[in-house]
C-alpha cells in the first residue's frame, strides 16, 4: 500500500429508543459536522422502509439537509435503491443537488429494496421486473447525465452536463461485473454481508474495463467501527449492534437499544454463524486494538476506502468514536506516505 486510504461514514440515521425521528436525523447532521472537521471524504445516507427503527428513507432529502448545513465534505447516497425509483426522477434530484452543492454530491445505486417485498410492491408496482434490469436501469441514468442526450426526446436538463459521480453498490458477485463493465467504482456492503467480499473485489478488479469516469479501479468496503478509550468501554458499546442484528433474525426488529455489559450471552450470540457472518467486518476496541485490526484488513483487501456504520446509542459515545477512527486513519496513512 502507498496511497492514502481515504474514510468515509454511511448513515443509516438508526432511530435509538427513546429518541424521536427528528432527534434522529438532527444527530445525523451532528455526527456529519464531526466527520466534516475530522477530514472524512464523504458522508452516505442508505434507503430504508418500514421500519420503526430507521430514520434514512427519503435520502435525496437528508442529502440536501446535510450538504446545506456542512462545508465542503461529500454527501450522497449509499445508496438509492433503483427498482424503488424512476432512474428520470432520481437524474432530477442529483442534478439539482449538484448545482446546489456543486462538486459535492455521490450518486450511489445498489438494486435491493431496501424493505420488505409488500413495501417493495407499494413503492414501485413493477418493483421485480426493475430488480432484473437494474444494468439497464443504470444506463437510463447514465443517459440522462450525458451530454449527448440534449438529442433526446426524454431528457433532463438540470442533471445535463453536472459532473456527479456515480457508484455501484453491492453485497454479492452480481454487482462487481456490472461494476467493473461499466468502468464505475465499486461499493461493498462488508459491514452487513462479509461472506463474498473477497471474490467481489476480484472479480471487479480483474474485469474492470477503464471508462472516461474512471481509468483504474476504484474499491470502498463497509465496516462496522465501533471505537472507545478502552476495549471494555467499545464492547459494551458494541451490544446495542449485536442485539440489533440478533433482532433481525429473529424477526424482533426493535429501536436500538441502550448497551449492556458484554457478558458471555452476548458472545455466544455474536458467535452464532449467521449473526458472526454479519458482524464478521467489525473492528471494536481503543486506537491500538483498531489500528491494528484495520491495517490487517486494508493489507487482505486493498480497497481505497473504508467507509464505516457505526450503530451506537448514545451521539457523543458516536461523536466520540467517529473522532478516535479519524485519528487512526491518520495514523496509518502517515505511516503509509512515510514509512519506518
Amino acid at each position: 500500500m502507498t496511497n492514502k486510504i481515504a474514510y468515509s461514514i454511511l448513515e443509516l440515521a438508526i432511530v435509538s429508543q427513546g429518541k424521536t425521528f427528528k432527534e434522529t436525523l438532527n444527530n445525523s447532521l451532528a455526527l456529519a459536522k464531526v466527520a466534516e472537521e475530522n477530514n472524512y471524504k464523504r458522508f452516505w445516507f442508505a434507503e430504508h422502509h418500514n421500519s420503526d427503527a430507521v430514520a434514512s428513507s427519503a435520502t435525496s432529502i437528508l442529502i440536501g439537509y446535510v450538504a446545506e448545513n456542512t462545508n465542503h465534505i461529500r454527501v450522497g447516497s449509499g445508496g438509492i435503491m433503483l427498482p424503488n425509483h424512476s432512474p428520470l426522477i432520481i437524474a432530477e434530484q442529483f442534478g439539482t443537488l449538484e448545482h446546489l452543492y456543486p462538486g459535492r454530491i455521490d450518486l450511489g445505486l445498489g438494486r435491493a429494496p431496501g424493505t420488505d417485498t409488500a413495501t417493495a410492491q407499494a413503492i414501485r408496482s413493477d418493483f421485480m421486473q426493475a430488480a432484473h434490469t437494474f444494468p439497464n436501469e443504470t444506463n437510463k441514468i447514465q443517459n440522462y447525465f450525458a451530454e449527448d442526450n440534449k438529442i433526446s426526446s426524454v431528457r433532463v436538463p438540470i442533471a445535463e452536463e453536472t459532473n456527479v459521480p456515480l457508484y455501484i453498490l453491492g453485497s454479492s458477485t452480481d454487482s462487481a461485473h456490472l461494476a467493473a463493465e461499466k468502468g464505475l467504482p465499486y461499493a461493498f456492503a462488508s459491514h452487513f454481508a462479509s461472506t463474498n467480499l473477497y471474490n467481489a473485489l476480484t472479480i471487479y478488479n480483474q474485469e474492470f474495463q477503464p471508462s472516461e469516469f474512471l481509468s483504474h479501479p476504484y474499491t470502498i468496503a463497509g465496516v462496522n467501527v465501533i471505537m472507545a478509550d478502552t476495549d471494555e468501554e467499545a464492547e459494551r458499546l458494541f451490544t446495542s449492534l449485536i442485539r440489533m442484528f440478533y433482532g433481525m433474525l429473529t424477526g424482533n426488529r426493535q429501536q436500538l437499544y441502550p448497551p449492556t455489559e458484554m457478558t458471555d450471552e452476548w458472545r455466544n450470540i455474536l458467535n452464532h454463524p449467521s449473526v458472526y457472518q454479519m458482524l464478521k467486518f467489525s473492528f471494536v476496541g481503543n486506537k491500538a486494538k483498531v489500528k491494528k485490526q484495520i491495517k490487517s484488513f486494508l493489507e487482505d483487501t486493498k480497497v481505497d476506502e473504508l467507509i464505516i456504520a457505526s450503530t451506537i446509542f448514545d451521539i457523543e459515545d458516536r461523536k466520540k468514536s467517529t473522532v478516535l477512527f479519524a485519528e487512526v486513519m491518520k495514523e496509518i496513512n502517515e505511516e503509509l506516505v512515510h514509512p519506518k
